[in-house]
C-alpha cells in the first residue's frame, strides 16, 4: 500500500510550521504569497482544461451525473449524517472540517490513474474528474455556505467574495487565454506541476503557521485523532460500496462502473487546500487536517481494489471487441448488469 510521497512532504511543511512558524510581517508576507499562489494555481487549472475534451465527455452524461451526485450529494449528506458524532467521538473543530471535506470535488490525477489500473473506461474518469473539478469551483463554496454557515470561524459572504476572485476569476481567464498560452504549459507541464505543489506547500505552511500562533493546535489530542481515522475509514468504505453496487444498479457497464468507484468515492486534496485557506482564514489548519488523513487513506485503499480489479476473472476471460472497445474509448459502452 503506497504512501504518496507528497503527503510526506506536506507533514513536512506541517513539521516546519510547527517549529518555525511565521510571524508578524513574515506572516504577512506569507499570507500575500499564498493568496497569489492560489489565484495562479486555478489560472493554470483553467489553462489546462480543454474545451474540446469537456464538449465529448458530455456524451456520457449519466455517467458524470452520477459522479456529480456522488461527490456533491451523497458526500455531504454523509458528513452531515456524522453530526451526532460530536462531541462524543469529534470536536467541533474536526467536524467542520469532516463536513468540509464531503464538499470538495473528486480528484483528477488520481482517479485516471487508478481506473486505468483496474482497466475501466479511462476517458470517463478524464471527464468526470475535470467535470468535478470546474464545478467545484462554484459548488463546493454555496455548499460551504449553507451547511458550514459561520461554523467554519470566519466564514462569511465575504468569503464567497474571496472565492470569486481568487479561484473563479483567474480559471476563467485561464480559459479565455488557453488557445495563446495552452501549447506553453502542455510543452511545459512537469515544471508546471512542480509549481502546483509547491503553491499547495505554501498555503498549508500558511494555514497551519497561523494556526500554531493562535495555539489551536492545543485542542487536538491523540484520541480525537484516532477517533476522525476510524469514522474517515468507514466514509471511504461506504462511498467505495455505493458507488460501485450503485454502478451495478444504475446499469453501468463494469468500466463505467471501476471509473464512476474511482471518481466518486475520492476527494481533491489540491482544489480542497485553496479553497479551505480562503473560506476559514485561521481556522484553515484545523480544517484541512481531515482531508489530508482521507487523501492518503483513499490513495491506499483504491490501490488495493485497482490491482485487484484488475486480476478479476471476467477481465481475463472476457475479451473486448474492436466495436466494445471503441465505444469505451468515448465513453458510450453498453450497459449490463
Amino acid at each position: 500500500m503506497p504512501i504518496d510521497p507528497y503527503i510526506l512532504l506536506l507533514l513536512g511543511t506541517v513539521g516546519l510550521a510547527a517549529l518555525l512558524p511565521a510571524r508578524g510581517t513574515g506572516a504577512d508576507i506569507a499570507s500575500g504569497a499564498s493568496t497569489a499562489a492560489i489565484a495562479f494555481l486555478f489560472f493554470l487549472y483553467g489553462a489546462r482544461l480543454s474545451t474540446r475534451e469537456a464538449v465529448e465527455g458530455f456524451k456520457h452524461w449519466r455517467l458524470h451525473i452520477t459522479v456529480l451526485a456522488c461527490t456533491f450529494v451523497v458526500f455531504p449528506l454523509l458528513g452531515l449524517a456524522a453530526r451526532g458524532l460530536e462531541p462524543v467521538l469529534l470536536t467541533h473543530n474536526l467536524y467542520t472540517g469532516l463536513l468540509f471535506l464531503t464538499l470538495v470535488p473528486s480528484t483528477i490525477q488520481s482517479s485516471i490513474a487508478f481506473t486505468s489500473m483496474a482497466r475501466g473506461n479511462v476517458p470517463a474518469a478524464i471527464c468526470a474528474g475535470s467535470f468535478s473539478s470546474l464545478a467545484g469551483i462554484v459548488v463546493t463554496p454555496l455548499l460551504a455556505a449553507a451547511l458550514l454557515g459561520n461554523s467554519g470561524g470566519g466564514f462569511s459572504a465575504d468569503s464567497l467574495v474571496k472565492i470569486v476572485l481568487q479561484l473563479l476569476v483567474p480559471f476563467l481567464a485561464g480559459q479565455v487565454l488557453r488557445r495563446w498560452i495552452g501549447g506553453f504549459i502542455t510543452r511545459h507541464k512537469k515544471v508546471l506541476g512542480y509549481v502546483d505543489r509547491g503553491s499547495i506547500l505554501l498555503v498549508v505552511y500558511t494555514a497551519f503557521s497561523e494556526g500554531m500562533v493562535r495555539g489551536i493546535w492545543h485542542q487536538v489530542s491523540a484520541v480525537r485523532l484516532a477517533g476522525l481515522l476510524a469514522v474517515e475509514a468507514v466514509l471511504l468504505a461506504v462511498m467505495l460500496t455505493l458507488t460501485w453496487y450503485g454502478g451495478k444498479a444504475l446499469g453501468f457497464h463494469r468500466e463505467d462502473r471501476i471509473a464512476i468507484q474511482f471518481a466518486g468515492s475520492k476527494k481533491s486534496l489540491a482544489s480542497g487546500l485553496p479553497m479551505a485557506s480562503v473560506l476559514f482564514g485561521a481556522h484553515a489548519s484545523l480544517a484541512v487536517l481531515p482531508l489530508m488523513l482521507f487523501h492518503q487513506m483513499q490513495l491506499m485503499v483504491c490501490a488495493v481494489i485497482a490491482k485487484r480489479r484488475a486480476r478479476d476473472p471476467e477481465v481475463a476471460t472476457a475479451p473486448v471487441s474492436p466495436v466494445a472497445a471503441s465505444r469505451i474509448a468515448v465513453g458510450t459502452a453498453p450497459r449490463s448488469d
